[in-house]
């Protein structure tokens, strides 16, 4: 083995007050490190958060404030004009109906002072029914017309049958299975028209769909038949009660 090789241990002498030494200047230095830290913090919080510009903050709530008072105000204008269209809408059905009762006025009037072309005899202007409360009987209103012998009444009787359903099946209603009285029928007398009125009474379970009309004159004045739907007949109007 050579003896000039390179020692593997060195031996020192200990020295515990330079350990000591080394121990305080890292604590010092650590210290110093937490102090600047600290400091630089404060040193931050001390200068101000920079914000919006005042004017600027000012002008935008300004806009927004005119935007809502905008949006207000054609959120107004949309509720005023669907009113209004409400309304236009509703006044224009009421014209439609008025025009509409007009014509059939007029047509009415028409027929009696024989503005066609041919004058018509006795004639079966309208009928109008109404439920009576709380029962199963109807009352009817019945338009008679005629405008050939205004000079002369036209005079006789009138009979009502009504078509509709019952138990699934088709039934025919006539007059004497209708009548609460006056079995013969209705009296009419008048020179123009006359609206005759009665009441029929509908059996339970008896759903009506149309009603028919016989109106026949006594002495040769002519008999006319006329059915008008059920619907028809409970949305029409009732005729004046004029007899001459």
């Amino acid at each position: 083995m050579s003896r000039s090789a390179s020692p593997r241990f060195i031996v020192q002498p200990h020295d515990p007050a330079a350990a000591r030494r080394r121990l305080l200047l890292l604590s010092m230095l650590w210290l110093a490190s937490l102090a600047v830290a600290v400091f630089g913090g404060w040193l931050l919080s001390r200068v101000p958060v920079s914000g919006p510009d005042p004017a600027e903050f000012a002008r935008l709530q300004s806009e927004n404030a005119a935007l809502k008072q905008h949006v207000a105000v054609l959120e107004r204008a949309d509720q005023v004009d669907k009113v209004a269209s409400s309304d236009l809408q509703q006044t224009l059905r009421e014209r439609e109906e008025e025009i509409a009762g007009l014509r059939t006025d007029l047509g009415f009037y028409a027929r009696l002072v024989g503005g066609g072309a041919r004058r018509e005899g006795l004639a079966v202007h309208s009928v109008h029914v109404e439920p009576v409360k709380d029962s199963s009987a109807w009352n009817v209103v019945v338009t008679l017309t005629q405008n050939m012998k205004r000079s002369q009444s036209s005079e006789g009787r009138l009979q009502i049958a009504i078509e509709g359903v019952a138990n699934g099946q088709l039934k025919n209603l006539s007059w004497s299975e209708l009548a609460a009285g006056e079995a013969a029928g209705l009296p009419f007398s008048f020179k123009y028209f006359q609206r005759v009125s009665g009441t029929v009474m509908l059996p339970a379970g008896f759903t009506p769909n149309r009603i028919k009309v016989v109106a026949e004159a006594t002495g040769g004045g002519g008999r006319v038949e006329q059915g008008f739907a059920w619907n028809e007949a409970q949305a029409a109007e009732e005729s004046s009660n004029v007899q001459q």
